[in-house]
């Protein structure tokens, strides 16, 4: 195998501006140190919250005490069915508002959107409301925002006991006012957040591999709104599990992933997911695995339709018979991964009822290929190619004359994951070719591509490439699979005189039991001691 594996350590800038990013080694990135800079870019922090009072009251103090400057700051407060309602209280951010939900739906997802749809910061930074964020917190992640448009920064906490009045809304504003908010409760008895575990061992997920969106779950986060838009929100469905299948999609619009860790918060209370754990995974499986290709559960599950594909086939037919585009698609239906999605590209013929000639039909071949998957939910038919469905992780282009074998999808997907590229091209015997391509690592590349520069170069240096032969990595060329043995004659003498040799001793074995004076049944009882 030949590797592309352009290095993209140093900082370039695409477009003139967009650093580009070596998969998830925001080593590149270069921010400033805390209070040594001016920042220019505004900032909504949207707080959705359901009761509680309380605590949000010490949140909102500690957000009035915040170093970002408050004329680039503002807090929206939705107010998800709280009873009573929630009101403002006296120690806040200068531009705080407490807005209700958009009709229509409830929980954590819709209101988060509609705090969202409501602001008008350039930057989106999600707040639980019972988060008590240090002094430096919000400057802290929007350093990140600040460099590039494609970063989720991701805010550090630790869990802490809590009981109503144990901490006032004066004493947390002074003391985050002060720069010690980290004394407000005790750190040694503190728990970390399992995402923690992921962090650390990877560099701090600079060098994590492509489910590096994993850790961007709940109570503080940052992201550019633009980026919020493209990835469309979270999904109101999912009123658990909502934030992995919002950061999901986030990293199929090419983002990096960044831990900061140069500030901090208190969670104020445990979470539901440590105290009913088994109960909240149980919920969120079904939810998540229909919409996240690569949930781990659903990688261990077969046989069933879901919502989103793990892989997208396109196969452009051409001028190709039914016969050969079927003997290109049909093990991967029957293959080992069956959540994918074939689309067909080619010139296919309506039927408008008109007479016309069965055998000398010019859509002969097309027809034919149209009945042979009309029922086939996996098998689409379009006469262009689709544009790349940013919900799916992979997508598999074919030329007319590829034969993939039934393991194909998995070969290369776990080839691409193995070596964490965001493209496999795959050359065959007889010109025909086959492509891989990771959504994400595309998705990057137009983002920092400038103007006319080859997209695939780009991913190379974005994400890295293989070109492989197709024998070489197992998914063989048309007809290999069938390689006419050479002394097959020999072979087939040889087998035919061995089962002739079976047939006699089997013929030998009847006489000798035949002349047994029990016979059969006879030695089988005295064998277990019916006669004697």
């Amino acid at each position: 195998m030949d590797r592309d594996d352009q290095n993209a350590d140093s900082a370039v800038a695409g477009n003139g501006t967009v650093p580009r990013v070596k998969r998830n080694d925001y080593g590149s990135l270069v921010v400033p140190a805390l209070g040594s800079w001016t920042p220019r870019l505004s900032v909504s922090v949207v707080i959705p919250a359901h009761g509680h009072a309380d605590k949000l009251e010490l949140v909102l103090a500690s957000l009035a005490a915040q170093s970002y400057p408050s004329h680039l700051m503002e807090v929206i407060v939705v107010d998800d069915g709280s009873n009573p309602p929630l009101s403002l209280p006296e120690i806040r951010p200068e531009r705080t508002r407490i807005i209700p939900p958009a009709p229509g739906g409830w929980g954590s997802p819709n209101a988060v959107n509609t705090g969202v749809a409501a602001s008008e910061g350039d930057v989106v930074l999600r707040l639980d409301s019972d988060m008590l964020v240090y002094h430096d917190h919000v400057e802290s992640q929007m350093r990140w925002h600040h460099v590039t448009d494609h970063a989720v920064a991701m805010g550090h906490k630790l869990f802490v006991d809590y009981e109503p009045g144990c901490r006032t809304a004066e004493e947390v504003h002074k003391a985050v006012l002060a720069g010690k908010a980290g004394e407000l409760f005790d750190r040694d008895g503190a728990d970390p957040h399992w995402v923690d575990r992921v962090i650390l061992p990877t560099d701090n997920l600079r060098s994590a591999d492509h489910t590096a969106y994993r850790v961007f779950v709940g109570a503080t986060g940052s992201l550019h709104r633009a980026l919020f838009d493209e990835a469309g929100g979270l999904n109101t469905r999912l009123l658990l599990g909502g934030d992995s299948e919002f950061a999901y999609r986030v990293a199929q619009q090419g983002a990096v992933f960044v831990p900061d860790l140069d500030s901090s918060s208190w969670h104020l209370g445990r979470s539901q997911m440590q105290s009913r754990q088994v109960e909240g995974r149980r919920y969120r499986i079904p939810y998540v695995a229909n919409l996240v290709p690569e949930f781990d559960p659903r990688r261990k599950l077969q046989g069933r339709h879901w919502e989103v594909p793990f892989v997208d086939v396109v196969l452009e037919v051409g001028d190709s018979s039914a016969d050969d585009v079927d003997a290109a698609i049909v093990r991967l239906l029957a293959g080992n991964v069956d959540d994918i999605r074939i689309t067909l590209v080619g010139d296919w013929p309506e039927d408008d009822g008109e007479r016309r000639d069965l055998l000398d039909d010019p859509f002969f071949e097309p027809r034919l290929t149209l009945e042979n998957y009309r029922c086939e939910p996996r098998v689409r038919f379009a006469d262009a190619v689709p544009e790349p469905d940013p919900r799916v992780p992979f997508r598999l282009r074919l030329s007319s004359g590829c034969r993939p074998t039934r393991n194909a999808v998995q070969i290369l997907t776990d080839t691409a994951n193995e070596e964490r590229v965001g493209l496999i091209e795959i050359d065959y015997a007889d010109g025909a070719t086959a492509r891989l391509e990771r959504n994400s690592a595309f998705a990057r590349a137009r983002r920092v591509a400038r103007d006319g520069e080859d997209l695939d170069r780009v991913v190379a240096e974005v994400h890295g490439t293989l070109r492989v032969d197709a024998e070489e990595l197992g998914v063989r060329t048309p007809g290999s699979e069938y390689k006419p043995i050479k002394d097959w004659q020999k072979q087939l003498n040889e087998a035919r005189e061995q089962a002739a040799e079976y047939r006699e001793q089997v013929r030998t074995l009847k006489r000798r039991l035949a002349r047994s004076p029990l016979g059969l049944a006879g030695r089988v009882a005295r064998k277990v001691g019916l006669r004697g």
